[in-house]
């Protein structure tokens, strides 16, 4: 088992990792009924995103002897209505300056844009991947 998440009550939960006992809660998003007050299953979904792409990346960049101390990923989740569910998300990468080549670049992003979760997504979610090399 990985995780165990309990209703606590007014659209919270409570989730915890089993491996390492960390835990965090979770709220219904504001425009559906919830407080807003903490992530929301669908905004963990779109930051598990830019967290697997940017983790991934990082694996990769590590076997180059590469450093991405720094990077920044901004997500944003857009929902879609009938049925309710994310319908774009939009993944905005800032690497620190590295100083690297073009090739080298082109490797990173293709790893980050096939991480585990952009793989477990359904084709119909709309994905826009940016990245920004300074």
């Amino acid at each position: 088992m990985t995780a165990t998440v309990t209703y606590d009550a007014n659209l919270r939960t409570t989730c915890l990792h089993l491996q390492s006992g960390s835990s965090f809660e979770t709220d219904a998003p504001s425009d559906n009924k919830g407080q807003g007050a903490r992530f929301s299953p669908t905004d963990l979904i779109a930051t598990g995103l830019g967290a697997c792409l940017i983790t991934t990346m990082g694996i990769k960049a590590e076997t180059m002897d590469i450093k991405l101390d720094g990077a920044k990923v901004d997500v944003t989740k857009v929902m879609m209505s009938e049925p309710r569910r994310i319908g774009k998300i939009v993944i905005a990468v800032t690497m620190p300056a590295l100083n690297l080549d073009d090739k080298t670049k082109e490797i990173l992003e293709r790893v980050g844009r096939t991480c585990p979760v952009e793989r477990s997504l359904h084709p119909d979610m709309e994905l826009d991947i940016s990245f920004q090399w300074l």
